[in-house]
């Protein structure tokens, strides 16, 4: 009979920030898969868990998550980690989610800590609707259509910022949003020295900052399409939009023209946005 596979939260820096049943599954687990043997065990050796470590980590990540489904198949039980927080957010554990699935093993999540929604939470910004995008992306092509894509989202955006690309990162989520948009910069989250920098995009403070240890970065969303969304017209698709405006004797220039003007984008966005509606994109 197949074992289980635990997907278990940890602290994302207080070791005292652990579940009652995460300390129960990874003392009675055959086997702990965690991205760092050297960091796990301290929290182990905390407890008192004497529970055998495996590495599963970006590198080794697809040959052993075979290897942990064959041993769960077998009838073992596994517990994955990552470093810190929740496994597969922004951490390995997809490749071996996928593979339990498909070898129809069971998995379990023990719900526990994580960076995000604990910045979220402390931001003071809209909490009803959110967006997670990790880290951005480092190839500045890769970057800038990610930031154009996301740059007018309404929802919470949340991102993970490593230190030595904080000043570029802001930058970026600067030339892109605007100067306006509320922010907070959460950092060392649960440890001694946490941190919640609360400002706008083009504040001196958020500018000159230099963060140590782990950030996550909560921004506000597009306050254009919040104005916007009692125009009914916005509800349509691009597309249908125009049509619209078409349907009324408008030739196409000018009706991206009034497209524009509704959304409070540029006539250039309504021409590309349109064209990745019709490519399916």
């Amino acid at each position: 009979m197949s074992g289980t596979l635990y997907l278990v939260s940890t602290p994302i820096g207080n070791l005292e920030d652990i579940t009652i049943r995460a300390l129960k599954v990874l003392s009675e687990v055959d086997l702990v898969a965690c991205e760092d043997t050297r960091r796990t065990i301290k929290l182990l050796n905390h407890y008192d868990i004497k529970t055998t470590l495996i590495s599963y980590h970006q590198h080794n990540e697809i040959s052993r998550s075979k290897e942990l489904i064959n041993k769960i198949r077998e009838g073992s039980s596994i517990a994955l980690v990552s470093d810190a927080g929740t496994p597969s957010i922004s951490d390995p554990g997809l490749v071996i989610v996928q593979e339990a699935i498909s070898n129809s093993i069971e998995i379990t999540s023990i719900p526990g800590p994580s960076a995000l929604i604990s910045a979220l939470i402390m931001s003071g910004l809209n909490t009803k609707e959110f967006s997670f995008f990790g880290f951005l992306p480092e190839k500045n092509k890769d970057r800038e259509a990610k930031l154009d894509y996301i740059k007018n989202l309404t929802e919470t955006l949340i991102f993970y910022i490593s230190p030595h690309s904080y000043k570029k990162d802001i930058s970026d989520l600067m030339n892109f949003f605007g100067i306006n948009r509320n922010v907070a910069i959460a950092r060392e989250i649960t440890k001694i020295h946490e941190t919640v920098l609360r400002g706008k995009l083009g504040d001196s403070n958020i500018l000159e900052y230099n963060p140590r240890g782990e950030i996550c970065i909560v921004v506000e969303g597009a306050d254009s399409f919040k104005e916007h969304k009692s125009n009914p017209l916005c509800d349509l698709t691009l597309s249908e939009h125009l049509d619209f405006y078409m349907q009324q004797g408008l030739k196409r220039n000018d009706g991206m023209r009034e497209v524009a003007k509704d959304r409070d984008i540029t006539k250039n966005e309504v021409y590309n946005l349109i064209l990745k509606e019709k490519k399916g994109c």
